[in-house]
């Protein structure tokens, strides 16, 4: 676009916002609105304007006014980068908003139709709802249902939604013609972008003039199958190019599920209702048959009261247990009977496995486990249809379930990043967060870094690899009242520790469940114990620095696969890690010896110092302090008075004895002396005096 058109646009999108009912400039009625922003923060109320359009549900357009009036009442260049940053996560979050209400909307319409089959009554009804329902969500400007007539033996339209062609509405397709043949023949769902440029399927002159009188070009097929037979073929199209989503294919499948489903229902009851007609024992039947639909209204109803107040998988097998006076028990799929398991899958139906009927809970491809009807083997056609039923309603159960563990991880990943990066966030604020969440922020806990260490083939293969760790991670943190989020190629997760764990069991007992759930090695290094969280703006950020050191040096050091704390490298952390801690050395080493010098006036420091330079002999470093050994230990507190001295008897060895309770009863083992003096020596050269921790 030209310049001066740009210019002109701008100037258009500026007096529109201004002329918005309920819009006010950011800064009007501001005294110093005219003048300098000097003395102020340029970004102050800079997201005050878009939470207003958020909160009324402004369209995408409506984001850019705020910008473009700024600009055109010449606000400083900080202010409108300000507002731009505002902008952009504003519209990322009423992206996510709306992708939310998408997906609630999804399945909403699934579970109207789920509660429409349910009660069906009339089947050109459920069929209408249905494409109905599949052109809203997906967005088409036609949806239509075709069935197939096997005394005929072609296809033929059966319901139509958006269309305006009569030629269109009356097509009746040979098998194996077109698109929807092609559908039909494969048992699989085919999508086209242009369907006049399509080759793959047969194209016939009546079928071409009925798609170009509608004026289709994009469709999408989707197969209506009872068992491994099909019977008709669910469409979306639109009149212009589009490419269809993996998730919208999904979504019209399972449409396409509950309108097969719909018209398996109706066939029965039809075939019921003929089989009554025909037989002389017209009464014994009828009996028989009420029984087993009221069963099956039972199950449906309990079914549908379980997916409004929110019943589990669990509830479901419970409740049909008690319809079918049987045991239905819910199975993991790697739990079932695999051969039954998958025939049920590909037939749709509930099969018979001995004396058990074995039902697949499955979304589209997906399987999820299965219903199992245990000790069972002669089971009537209705019951085994609502047992299907229930199979189904499982499925919706279990998506729906995924789709709010889903949410949930995302926002604890969000709390946990702002934990890491927003230090400037209201404390507060972020305790209520946690609280939602049943993560206590006052508590004792650990920054954990975790890595997949497994190799991979491929971009594709590590990203699926690091979405399945950020996944078993999000479970983890779930499941321990913590946090996770993805963070620098790996994950890192918060997690408290319980009363007697430490860190380093923590991060052992966290890379063996982790690499168990991803089936591959994971590396993770811990931080030292941190609590409360909220008490620095870097607690967090502080600690989860110190973990990724801990990492990087388990990975130098070949460990690869398993789990250490910080601590437990001494010295060794401050030579392999990337970044020098030498504060957080000296405090782990000898920072307790350090605060009770300065909050006694106690001379522990120097007399540790002394006692390794005497080659840790207690009457040399009795010469080299110039004190009898008698009353070395005196200087421990300088307030006892000179009678005090000689009426007590102290030695060297009762201030080392406390030395000795500060740092540990293994304070002069070789390993534990080495690290000593290594911070006697960093603490005399670089004056760093850590701070008290908070058990001395």
């Amino acid at each position: 676009m030209p310049r001066d058109h740009l210019q002109s646009a701008e100037r258009s999108a500026a007096g529109s916002a201004a002329g918005t009912p309920g819009w006010t400039s950011p800064d009007a009625g501001r005294p110093d609105a005219g003048r300098s922003d000097a003395g102020r923060s340029a970004a102050d109320g800079a997201e005050a304007p878009f939470l207003e359009l958020l909160a009324r549900g402004a369209p995408a357009e409506a984001y850019e006014q705020p910008v473009l009036l700024a600009r055109a009442e010449g606000r400083p260049a900080e202010r409108i980068a300000a507002l731009e940053r505002a902008k952009l996560l504003a519209l990322r979050v009423r992206s996510e908003m709306e992708g939310r209400r998408r997906r609630e909307a999804e399945l909403s319409a699934l579970f109207e139709t789920a509660h429409d089959l349910a009660g069906l009554r009339d089947l050109d009804a459920v069929l209408r709802a249905i494409v109905q329902r599949a052109r809203s969500l997906l967005g088409t400007d036609v949806a239509y249902l075709s069935l197939n007539d096997p005394e005929r033996g072609d296809t033929y339209m059966r319901v139509t939604e958006g269309s305006v062609a009569a030629r269109f509405q009356q097509l009746r397709l040979g098998m194996g013609e077109g698109l929807g043949g092609l559908v039909a023949q494969t048992a699989r769902p085919y999508v086209t972008d242009d369907y006049f440029r399509d080759d793959r399927f047969q194209h016939t002159h009546s079928i071409d003039t009925g798609v170009r009188d509608e004026g289709l070009v994009a469709i999408v097929g989707v197969p209506l199958t009872l068992g491994d037979h099909v019977i008709g073929v669910l469409f979306a199209a639109d009149r212009r190019t589009r490419v269809f989503e993996r998730e919208q294919i999904a979504l019209l499948g399972s449409f396409a599920a509950l309108a097969a489903a719909a018209i398996d229902t109706a066939n029965l009851l039809a075939e019921t209702r003929a089989a009554l007609s025909g037989l002389e024992r017209a009464n014994e039947i009828i009996q028989d048959r009420s029984a087993v639909i009221e069963r099956a209204s039972d199950v449906h109803d309990r079914l549908a009261e379980l997916v409004l107040r929110g019943g589990g998988v669990h509830d479901v097998a419970a409740a049909v247990s008690e319809v079918l006076d049987g045991t239905v028990e819910f199975t993991e799929a790697p739990a079932a009977p695999a051969r039954a398991l998958e025939s049920s899958r590909a037939e749709g139906h509930a099969v018979r496995h001995g004396d058990d009927w074995i039902a697949a809970v499955a979304a589209g491809d997906e399987l999820l486990g299965a219903l199992v009807l245990r000790g069972h083997p002669g089971l009537d056609p209705v019951d085994q249809r609502t047992l299907e039923r229930a199979a189904m309603v499982t499925s919706l159960l279990l998506l729906a379930r995924r789709s709010a563990a889903e949410a949930e991880q995302r926002v604890r990943g969000e709390l946990l990043d702002d934990l890491l990066d927003a230090r400037d966030r209201d404390p507060r604020l972020l305790r209520d967060r946690a609280t939602r969440l049943r993560a206590d922020l006052d508590a004792t806990h650990a920054v954990l870094a975790a890595r997949l260490e497994g190799g991979t083939a491929g971009a594709d293969q590590e990203a699926d690899a690091r979405r399945r760790l950020w996944a078993a991670a999000s479970h983890l943190a779930a499941t321990r009242h913590g946090l996770a989020a993805a963070r620098d190629g790996g994950t890192v997760l918060l997690l408290p520790l319980a009363p007697g764990d430490t860190a380093t069991e923590l991060a052992c007992r966290t890379a063996r469940e982790l690499g168990t759930a991803v089936h591959e090695p994971v590396t993770v290094g811990a931080s030292a114990p941190v609590g409360p969280l909220l008490a620095r703006p870097d607690t967090v950020a502080s600690a989860y620095a110190e973990a990724r050191r801990c990492l990087d040096t388990l990975r130098l050091l070949g460990r690869a696969g398993d789990g250490s704390a910080a601590e437990d490298f001494g010295f060794l952390g401050l030579l392999l890690a990337g970044e020098r801690d030498i504060a957080g050395f000296v405090d782990r080493t000898i920072g307790r010896v350090v605060a009770y010098d300065e909050r006694r006036g106690t001379e522990l420091l120097r007399t540790l110092d002394a006692y390794f330079a005497c080659g840790m002999s207690p009457a040399r470093t009795k010469d080299d302090l110039h004190v009898h050994v008698n009353t070395v230990a005196q200087r421990l507190d300088p307030a006892r008075t000179k009678d005090d001295l000689h009426v007590h008897v102290n030695t060297v060895a009762q201030r080392l004895d406390r030395v000795g309770r500060l740092l540990g009863d293994d304070w002069q083992s070789p390993q534990r002396a080495l690290e000593i003096q290594l911070a006697l020596r960093l603490h005399r050269l670089s004056g760093v005096t850590p701070p008290p921790p908070a058990q001395a």
